[in-house]
């Protein structure tokens, strides 16, 4: 058997007596009594380190292996159990980083969303932060305090910095993100939160996580304040939704935003959404419509294309809704900078070669559809009739792999 052993958040660490292979981190080795005779192999490259555990296996001989907190919890248990398979382990978890973390800040936690930016770019868990209010993101180098606060800067957040937890020089520090990114953190942080205090205590939950999926999405036009009919229609914002792909970690441009209808709904299914809206009346009205479905939207207020040149990060999708003579240089704009697709919508079928040249031009593969849909209406006599709606556009353009060649379909 693989024994492994959770350690670091306090809790006494147990070894077997008569373990032949001890493998961890450095300091988990420095704190702990090893059995007499037993090698020590410091963990650097994974893989030379379960070759190592393999041979000791293979002559079945018993190997210890340690871990921080709970191994079983974007820890090695995962690696483990590929390799050897999870009948051979014998997991004694200790208290997660993320548990204790949340515990020295007085919160629960069963309500929150946990994303790893251990070894990875830190943009996921960024954009997890801006979507919801109470979030643990494990760090690492390069995706520490320092660049989560810099991504931050603006956003209505807390940083609690836990460090060394467990250990004598422990620290749980509570900062804002502009003081987050002004600071040298060393390499002893165990977990950042990211909270919205003021949403920090949600209702109590029946499913753990950031709360259940929407049931449906494209919601009936009724369900958001809006101008004279000037919103996007609930057909084609299911289309619109569908290719956009919204989910956690995405970040999303609504261009164009009006009433907001498919930033809100792009925020509902777990993406970081920016609004950008021209007009002040409707700047309003989209924070108005986001917080009445209780989701956060960042809305930038400008006029597309040039407003987004103050836009840092590039999106995941953009949707554009607007139109008007700017519309091809607002989809060229989007386009070189959206990572996966875009989306327009147009009412006039004059503008739609130019938006379409605009996207293959970004080196998009392009596709589309014109959408034309008849809803059943009352009659008097308790009868029904099809109610035309105007007919609409939808382009999108997908983002290829590198050796492709952006055409239009």
């Amino acid at each position: 058997m693989i024994t492994v052993v959770g350690t670091g958040t306090g809790a006494p660490v147990d070894l077997p007596e008569k373990a032949a292979l001890v493998v961890g981190g450095r300091r988990h080795l420095d704190a702990v009594d090893l059995p007499e005779g037993a090698e020590r192999v410091v963990l650097g490259p994974l893989a030379p380190a379960l070759d190592t555990i393999a041979a000791y296996m293979a002559e079945e001989r018993p190997v210890v292996v340690l871990a921080s907190g709970d191994p079983g919890f974007f820890g090695i248990v995962r690696a483990l159990a590929e390799r050897f398979g999870p009948e051979r382990l014998d997991v004694r978890p200790g208290v997660s980083s993320v548990a204790a973390a949340f515990a020295r800040a007085g919160l629960p936690w069963d309500d929150a969303v946990v994303v790893s930016a251990h070894g990875r770019e830190p943009r996921t868990a960024v954009n997890v932060c801006r979507a919801y209010p109470k979030v643990a993101v494990l760090t690492g180098p390069g995706s520490g305090p320092a660049e989560l606060g810099a991504a931050l800067r603006g956003e209505r957040r807390v940083l609690v910095v836990a460090s060394a937890l467990g250990a004598a020089g422990e620290s749980v520090e509570r900062v804002t993100p502009e003081e987050a990114a002004g600071r040298d953190w060393g390499s002893a942080v165990s977990v950042v939160l990211c909270l919205d205090e003021e949403r920090a205590l949600g209702p109590v939950r029946t499913v753990a996580g950031p709360g259940e999926r929407p049931a449906g999405w494209a919601l009936p036009e009724a369900e958001f304040a809006h101008r004279d009919s000037m919103i996007t229609k609930f057909e084609v914002r299911a289309l619109a939704l569908a290719r956009l792909g919204p989910r956690p970690g995405d970040l999303v441009w609504d261009v164009g935003a009006g009433s907001g209808s498919v930033a809100v709904e792009c925020a509902r299914l777990g993406a970081a959404v920016v609004a950008v809206e021209r007009d002040a009346d409707g700047v309003e009205r989209v924070r108005a419509n986001a917080a009445a479905h209780g989701v956060g939207v960042t809305v930038v207020h400008g006029e597309a294309p040039g407003v987004l040149d103050g836009l840092d990060d590039d999106p995941d999708a953009v949707f554009v809704g607007g139109g008007g003579r700017e519309l091809p240089a607002v989809v060229g704009a989007c386009a070189r900078r959206a990572r996966r697709t875009v989306v327009v919508a147009m009412a006039a079928l004059d503008r739609v070669p130019a938006a379409r040249a605009a996207l293959t031009d970004a080196g998009l593969v392009c596709d589309g559809v014109l959408l034309q849909s008849s809803r059943l209406a009352p009659l008097p006599g308790d009868v029904t009739r099809l109610a035309a709606t105007n007919p609409v556009f939808l382009l999108w353009g997908v983002r290829p792999p590198a050796h492709s060649e952006g055409v239009c379909e």
